[in-house]
């Protein structure tokens, strides 16, 4: 396969001086939960107060990730090379390219956020040359935007089986007819054989004590949006899941080293959909 390095975002000219924080990010309060280092002291102070909340809250995000990894090993193996990773926030824990190349080195990854500090980051550690990566500032709410630029277009081909991957963030996302639409329009511009893989933040397993983190999350940009299980699985609409289905994320065919005595403390659900 060619050497294809795309390092492109929806805006040009920032540089991580012009980036204004009035407050905490979620993105970069998640990056701190996964011991990242793209993080800032007002996203540092808020991420503590959610601990004193939820305690386990940096052991699910971390679970999560696995998650993903697992997904994404799973449908390499199952034939799936090309993954969009939208709202990918700032890289850390292991990229979706380093999983996905491991197995298959002609695998292309985009990365997709619409934080300037994530899209920077990420074009930061791609910098010195990683073949068949790109990244991409967009809104998750435009898929012709995403799925007609220059990066997906010369990176991806969607004629053959895609994966979609949103990993924890929709639950940022408000339910409207604007994300509905969207997510039926990536399924929609799937190949048969193509993937959504979906991670969700619930509060099923403790309504009250998360409810609580959640509203705390309202100080953050953008603010935590509550789903059930049932709410997050209509968000595979198009699909089929596969085996086991939804279900916490540490659940999800775990490997040796992710099994965990309380899979409902992962406090997200996950799930892969395939397209027929």
């Amino acid at each position: 396969m060619p050497r294809v390095v795309t390092m492109t975002s929806g805006r040009s000219g920032e540089s991580p001086d012009d980036f204004s924080l009035p407050g905490p990010n979620s993105a970069r309060v998640y990056d701190y939960f996964l011991g990242g280092v793209n993080n800032f002291g007002v996203d540092r102070a808020f991420a503590k107060q959610v601990v004193g909340l939820v305690p386990e809250i940096a052991a699910a995000t971390r679970l999560n990730r696995r998650f993903i990894h697992r997904a994404v090993r799973y449908l390499v193996e199952q034939g799936v090379s090309q993954f969009l990773e939208i709202g990918c926030g700032t890289p850390t824990f292991g990229m979706v390219h380093e999983v996905a190349q491991a197995i298959e080195p002609g695998a292309r990854v985009v990365y997709v956020d619409s934080e300037s500090v994530a899209v920077a980051h990420a074009e930061l550690r791609l910098r010195q040359g990683v073949a068949g990566t790109g990244v991409l500032r967009a809104d998750l709410c435009e898929p012709d935007e995403i799925l007609g630029s220059d990066t997906v277009q010369q990176l991806v081909d969607l004629s053959r089986p895609t994966a979609i991957l949103l990993g924890a963030v929709l639950h940022f996302i408000p339910d409207s007819p604007r994300l509905t639409d969207a997510l039926r329009s990536y399924v929609r511009a799937m190949a048969s054989g193509s993937a959504l893989v979906i991670s969700h933040a619930t509060p099923d397993h403790d309504p009250e004590r998360l409810g609580r983190a959640a509203n705390l999350y309202q100080l953050t940009s953008p603010p935590l949006v509550i789903r059930s299980r049932d709410q997050i699985e209509t968000l595979f609409s198009g699909t089929s899941l596969v085996e086991p289905g939804l279900v916490w994320t540490a659940a999800w065919r775990p490997e040796p080293d992710d099994v965990v005595d309380n899979p409902e403390m992962s406090g997200f659900y996950g799930g892969v959909g395939r397209k027929p």
